[in-house]
């Protein structure tokens, strides 16, 4: 059984670089066949999904995002990494790692995946 637990900054300012990182226990993000994803919340909105890196390395990202997001891994530690650039207001979320057994690119929805980090608040600093 795996466990997912997203670390970082609590506070960003506009036009810094965000970056948090998953770290998985319970199974190898490189050879456990798990897809990692990254997925945030808005207040008062819905899950958005932002990427994925899959056990092989292979990247794919939301089209909306993909120019300024990054999600990188360190199988020597068992990590995931997002980078998200010139972060403004709007990316003041809850910010989640999750697991799956399939791509599930674009979707968000709770059931397609098997685990879940506790999620990461992230505001913006003035």
């Amino acid at each position: 059984q795996a466990q997912l637990q997203e670390s970082g900054p609590g506070l960003v300012k506009p036009s810094q670089t965000l970056s948090l990182t998953c770290t998985v226990s319970g199974a190898s993000i490189a050879t456990g066949f798990y897809y990692y994803h990254w997925i945030r919340q808005p207040p008062g909105k819905g899950l958005e999904w932002m990427g994925v890196i899959s056990y092989s390395g292979s990247t794919y990202y939301a089209p909306h995002l993909k120019i300024r997001t990054g999600i990188t891994r360190d199988t020597s530690k068992n990590q995931v990494t997002l980078q998200l650039l010139s972060v403004t207001p709007e990316d003041t979320d809850v910010y989640y790692c999750a697991a799956s057994k399939t791509l599930n690119l674009g979707q968000a929805a709770v059931k397609l995946y098997d685990y879940w980090g506790q999620g990461a608040q992230v505001a913006g600093a003035s």
